[in-house]
């Protein structure tokens, strides 16, 4: 199965109408943007692209891990596109929330994608259909700063609306929600 096919698998499987009218809205969007768009899943479709993140969650301690984007210069979950050699979206994340918080054995939670945004980025891109999930750390998991992160940092689930923005407040409330 190609990664787009994946990507529609699982936006089909999405159950977007349990968050409300806006997730069931983006849905309909990422699939209507798949079907008109075969190259939809890659950094170079102008007219946007499906990204993969996750929230790495550290649930016995009641805190998430953050990364400070070096090019956003803002706190955000692990994430970000999906890559020629990735054959599932879910793995897509998974590879992302690894390689940037440098946590081994991080495992997804189950049942698929926690929630999902569509956010503007700079041109030539112009959008990113973001499929997100959470990822567990295991107990006394230790991150490492990658070169795409200026920092990395635990905050506890209360103290991240004081650092991000409502995306990541709305990832955190929905994580929790499916803890």
């Amino acid at each position: 199965m190609s990664l787009h096919n994946d990507a529609v698998r699982v936006l089909k499987s999405y159950n977007g109408q349990r968050h409300g009218a806006d997730q069931e809205e983006l849905r309909q969007r990422y699939l209507d943007h798949l079907a008109a768009r075969p190259d939809g899943m890659w950094k170079s479709c102008e007219a946007g692209h499906i990204t993969a993140s996750a929230l790495v969650v550290d649930p016995e301690r009641g805190r998430v891990l953050l990364t400070l984007h070096r090019k956003l210069r803002r706190w955000l979950q692990m994430g970000g596109h999906c890559e020629p050699g990735d054959t599932a979206l879910a793995a897509a994340a998974l590879r992302e929330a690894t390689e940037e918080s440098g946590i081994a054995g991080l495992t997804l939670l189950s049942g698929g994608p926690v929630t999902l945004d569509r956010h503007a980025i700079p041109a030539p891109c112009n959008w990113h259909l973001d499929v997100q999930y959470a990822a567990l750390a295991t107990p006394g998991a230790v991150e490492m700063i990658s070169d795409e992160s200026l920092d990395l940092r635990w905050f506890g689930y209360a103290e991240v609306a004081d650092v991000a923005d409502g995306s990541v407040r709305r990832l955190v409330e929905r994580t929790r929600a499916a803890l």
